[in-house]
């Protein structure tokens, strides 16, 4: 991989792997007054597959928000006319679930700081070194899928007449959880929420504040993994002037911004170890200081805490700490310890998935759905999401097909579930054709889009279809390949 470039502080990138690979669906607005490096930025994040509009200032931003609706925004803190920093604060008054990234010159700690403080989900120093971002940006889109899906929730089971959050299922598992919730969300102890990745830890913090007393309240997020031990802190506590480098004026830390409502510390296994401290000694006294300070603050708050691990088995994490968290336990279960919710879960996310699209989509036909309850859902409900969503926006028939599913389910489904020909006696060669030609059909011949779905490469595609072309008609359906 070639180092930073000059030109801004975007370089040049390695493609990362994996199954986490976007689609055209996924849009991100880059925001930056300088055109090089805008373009750049555009030019990088349009070649890993996402969507990308630019704007060169704040104002324009918002107009390409109202009008195109991004999942993300990466912006440049220092800007003429409106900044960074005023653009997200015009964003999250308004009430725009969309994510935030920021980008802040090297060094300038107050400006991240301070960009934390006012709703960015995270940020990022220049020169921005271009994997690192791929990185942020999947974090936040995976951040960002949670947000949309509470606030989804939330406002649907309002117009029904409901209180708040809805727990889609009704296994014993998912009734023994939503009861638990019920029995201690008027409580103001603190709580531990936990389960494994994918599983809904938040849906649940979030159910424990709307059904309860302080319902009226702010519900505030702190993600503990991937932020700077000192800068953690001073998002936790705050910080007077000084406290940080470059930092000129005192700010609010979350437990002063949750006054009378709930605090939400997410991957609390990562906390480092001051903040332990810190958070030890306001769980004890019910005061703390900011980072910085000696002055002792109070705030009326519940902690609720939230990690995917044995908190007793991570040696750096306090057991006092640990003991005054677990005042109240809640454990999320698995898809696979709530199998019978499966259906009503992938109906939910396509009815909310076709909506958005504009699409009108009645199901999933039987062979889909026994798929789908056949796969070991390993990320659980989030795995699951995302796959509907990927079959949602490759279904234009009125039920969604076994062929619509992403490769690694059907690889793993039982096998009279797919939509494969029945061909006995036929060589893998011909199986290779079908499914090369039957994937390019479905996709209005683009080879990047079957590569996307196959696992193999647009090159290896197009050898094939040369291969076959030379060969002449074979009775297998007739696409027209582009890029």
């Amino acid at each position: 991989m070639r180092g930073d470039c000059g030109m801004r502080g975007i370089c040049p990138f390695q493609r990362m792997s994996g199954t986490d690979v976007p689609t055209e669906e996924t849009r991100i607005l880059v925001v930056d007054d300088e055109a090089a490096a805008r373009n750049a930025l555009v030019e990088l994040l349009r070649e890993e597959g996402f969507a990308v509009h630019s704007a060169a200032d704040g104002f324009k931003a918002l107009g390409q928000v109202d009008a195109w609706s991004p999942h993300l925004i990466i912006t440049d803190v220092k800007m003429p006319g409106l900044d960074g920093l005023e653009l997200m604060k015009k964003l999250r008054e308004r009430g725009d679930i969309v994510g935030i990234v920021v980008m802040t010159a090297f060094g300038s700690v107050e400006s991240a700081v301070e960009a934390m403080q006012q709703g960015a989900d995270d940020y990022l120093t220049k020169p921005v070194h271009f994997p690192e971002l791929l990185v942020v940006v999947r974090k936040v889109l995976e951040h960002q899928h949670l947000r949309q899906e509470n606030s989804l929730l939330k406002s649907e089971l309002s117009e029904a007449g409901g209180d708040g959050v809805q727990w889609i299922g009704t296994s014993k598992a998912s009734r023994d959880l939503v009861a638990l919730i019920r029995q201690v969300a008027h409580s103001d102890a603190p709580a531990l929420v936990l389960g494994d990745h994918g599983t809904g830890k938040q849906l649940v913090a979030r159910a424990l504040h709307d059904w309860g007393a302080r319902a009226e309240g702010p519900f505030v997020t702190v993600h503990c993994a991937g932020l700077d031990a000192s800068v953690l802190e001073a998002e936790v506590f705050g910080h007077v002037a000084g406290a940080l480098p470059g930092t000129t004026s005192a700010r609010d830390g979350a437990l002063a911004r949750a006054n009378g409502g709930t605090l939400l510390l997410n991957d609390v296994s990562r906390l480092p170890g001051g903040a332990q401290n810190r958070l030890l000694h306001f769980l004890q006294e019910g005061i703390f200081e900011r980072l910085g300070g000696s002055e002792t603050e109070t705030s009326d708050v519940r902690i609720v805490a939230a990690c995917d691990v044995d908190l007793q088995q991570v040696e750096t994490f306090r057991d006092e700490l640990y003991y005054r968290l677990n005042v109240v336990t809640l454990r999320v279960p698995s898809l696979r310890q709530r199998w019978e919710d499966l259906p009503a879960l992938a109906m939910h996310f396509l009815q909310v998935q076709a909506k958005q699209r504009g699409k009108h989509i009645r199901g999933f036909s039987d062979r889909t759905l026994h798929v789908l309850q056949h796969f070991d859902w390993k990320d659980n409900v989030r795995q699951l999401e995302h796959c509907v969503e990927r079959a949602v926006v490759l279904c234009n028939e009125r039920e969604v097909q076994p062929r619509h599913l992403p490769r690694e389910v059907l690889h793993h489904s039982p096998s009279d579930s797919g939509d494969a020909p029945r061909m006995p006696g036929s060589s893998m060669a011909d199986i290779e054709k079908y499914a090369i030609l039957s994937t390019l059909e479905l996709v209005r011949g683009s080879t990047r889009k079957a590569a996307e779905i196959l696992g193999i490469s647009p090159r290896k595609i197009q050898y094939r279809l040369a291969e076959y072309r030379e060969a002449g008609p074979s009775g297998v359906p007739a696409v027209k390949a582009t890029k």
